[in-house]
């Protein structure tokens, strides 16, 4: 799925749909690939690798958590959300038009 390009699978499908290709079945054996299965496979990425966003580190002796330590709140806190629904019966008038 890497490989598959959205564009030509968009651009494709939309092209089938605004010619109308396709939509009584050919005279003949089933085509399981279909107009836009084979434009797809046609027009695949190449293969290669990925690049690495960031170098891998290894093991690490300074933790990347000591900064925070011991400025978190030492109890839980407790929230109170108070909050009302109002149903219209009638609904909004509508805006004016101009």
């Amino acid at each position: 799925m890497d490989r598959i390009s959205f564009t030509v699978l968009h651009a494709t499908a939309a092209d089938a749909v605004t010619t109308a290709a396709g939509i009584l079945p050919p005279a003949g054996p089933a085509d399981l690939v279909g107009v836009i299965g084979r434009a797809v496979l046609d027009a695949l990425h190449p293969v290669g690798k990925r690049h690495r966003v960031k170098a891998r580190t290894r093991k690490n002796p300074t933790s990347k958590y000591g900064p925070n330590a011991g400025q978190h709140p030492t109890t839980s806190q407790n929230y109170t959300i108070d909050t009302t629904v109002t149903f219209f019966e009638h609904g909004l008038s509508n805006r004016s038009r101009r």
